[in-house]
């Protein structure tokens, strides 16, 4: 009787390519000025979009913030070892500079008493009731991150505005989930007390 033939070892799997931007970022990162140039324009339109998301699309700032978070991932990227997708790390530059930029415009407005909010979205063009609404409170809740301390603002940016899970906020942040945790319930504590102090953020946000 034949013996049975022996099944063979599976095929070792092989290793995933590094992407476009991993690539260039490691170039980058060792010093690569043409890298560093093509990276900024993969990872720019992804900026853009994090910038709008956390200023409000219709801030004046938000092409200055871009460039203000552009500048710093270059300065960023010597210090970029490859543990973690670039797109991601350039993503959380861009909302810690956001965050500082819209601290930075409500200590401005608060110093000179000027109550006109110019990044508001209702005097645009007319939209219908539900969508202004929904708006407005979007925007109601960039205002009061503005408010929290840097951590919590941006763990709160990135999991409200961005969508990203704790897993993703806790490895571009380095900071372990239960901190992330943490975090996001101190936040959530601090906006609840902060919109129930004020009536009229009580009625414009709809909370129960």
């Amino acid at each position: 009787m034949p013996e049975p033939l022996e099944t063979p070892p599976p095929a070792p799997a092989a290793a995933e390519a590094p992407s476009e931007a991993m690539v260039l970022a490691r170039q980058a990162a060792s010093g690569d000025g043409s890298a560093t140039a093509k990276l900024l324009r993969l990872l720019a339109p992804r900026m853009s979009r994090v910038v709008r998301a956390v200023l409000g699309a219709g801030n004046p700032d938000v092409d200055d913030v871009l460039q203000l978070s552009l500048i710093g991932l270059v300065q960023a990227l010597p210090a970029f070892r490859g543990e973690c997708d670039p797109a991601g790390y350039a993503a959380t530059i861009a909302v810690r500079t956001a965050l500082a930029s819209r601290k930075r415009t409500k200590l401005q407005r608060s110093r000179v008493a000027d109550d006109v909010e110019p990044d508001t979205q209702l005097g645009h063009e007319p939209s219908p009731p539900e969508h202004a609404d929904a708006e407005r409170r979007k925007e109601l809740v960039r205002e009061l991150l503005a408010e929290l301390p840097p951590e919590q603002a941006e763990t709160l940016a990135m999991r409200v505005m961005l969508g990203w899970s704790r897993e993703e906020i806790a490895e571009y942040t380095k900071a372990p989930v239960n901190t992330v945790r943490s975090r996001m319930r101190l936040a959530k504590e601090a906006l609840k007390r902060r919109i129930e102090a004020d009536p009229a953020l009580l009625a414009a946000l709809e909370v129960p």
